[in-house]
């Protein structure tokens, strides 16, 4: 049997029980860990951990990624301050560059800005005060509700609910789910204000792949980005990468309002993915997908 494959799901805030941290990804880690063969083997193997603060010599483990025997990264961005250091960048960059495959994912206006120096991940993720969206007319608040975030915060619907996304042709294997009566992932988990991101002028190696929609301002906005395995100029061929727009994607209080929030959280919860499974079903089918795709 072969091994299976390492994920390292991490995120870069310390473990602090009022926040996002790793504990609040428990489905996504079991999930992936459900995950079999046809001979019962476990195909993925799965490790969570927060970040671990050291502003000299950044992290051990993300500092020294390329050393480790990890497959994946999947990184969520939930710092408002601080977050990843030099040498941990350099570690994420020299992993990729071995061709680790890595998912980002981070939240509104500036959640998750100190990936901006990871090789092309930095620049598809638009923040309010590094690396904005080049889109000008962007720039402003899109979710009017929650007033004290700044933009991009877009509404695609409350925590809890979901959003029947919009594939941008050809469809990507991403999105493709045998399972579904269209073949393909129709909805996500909604959040009221996720991230900006997008694939600027010149990158051929990436494109936009999913459009969510506000429920304010009925603007579509880009929802998931790939990146395909490409050469660098030292001749290193990088492996693939995801961004997502927003974290809540992926946690577990938007599969089950069950699971509970942070208590800073105060817009009132829906319960669409409670009363859709095919919704629940959609988002782990990305899950599978993405966990396969980075792999390759």
């Amino acid at each position: 049997m072969a091994k299976p494959i390492r994920i390292l799901l991490q995120t870069t805030i310390p473990t602090t029980e009022d926040d996002w941290s790793i504990f609040r990804f428990s489905m996504l880690q079991d999930y992936l860990a459900s995950i079999k063969d046809e001979a019962g083997n476990s195909l993925f193997e799965v490790t969570g951990r927060d970040y671990e603060s050291d502003a000299v010599s950044g992290d051990p483990v993300l500092s020294s990624l390329d050393k480790s025997d990890f497959d994946e990264l999947w990184l969520f961005g939930l710092e408002v301050d601080k977050g990843l250091t030099e040498k941990d960048i350099a570690g994420i960059n020299a992993f990729r560059q071995r061709g680790g495959g890595i998912l980002t994912t981070r939240d509104h206006q500036d959640m998750g800005c100190s990936m901006c120096s990871l090789i092309d991940i930095g620049d598809v993720h638009y923040f309010n005060t590094k690396n904005p969206d080049p889109d000008e007319s962007r720039w402003s608040r899109d979710d009017s509700y929650t007033t004290y975030i700044s933009w991009p915060n877009y509404h695609s619907g409350a925590n809890g609910d979901y959003q029947k996304i919009t594939i941008i042709e050809p469809i990507h294997e991403l999105l493709k789910n045998p399972n579904s009566p269209s073949g393909s992932i129709e909805f996500f988990p909604t959040h009221p204000h996720e991230g900006g991101i997008g694939v600027p002028l010149g990158y051929a190696n990436a494109r936009v792949i999913a459009l969510g929609k506000s429920l304010v301002t009925g603007r579509n906005f880009n929802l998931v980005v790939a990146i395909e395995h490409h050469q660098d100029e030292q001749g290193n061929i990088l492996g693939r990468a995801v961004a997502n727009s927003s974290f809540h994607h992926l946690v577990d209080y938007n599969w089950d309002i069950n699971k509970g929030c942070p208590t800073f959280v105060d817009e009132p919860p829906g319960d669409g993915m409670k009363n859709e499974p095919r919704a629940l079903e959609d988002i782990k089918t990305y899950v599978r997908n993405v966990a396969f795709w980075l792999a390759n």
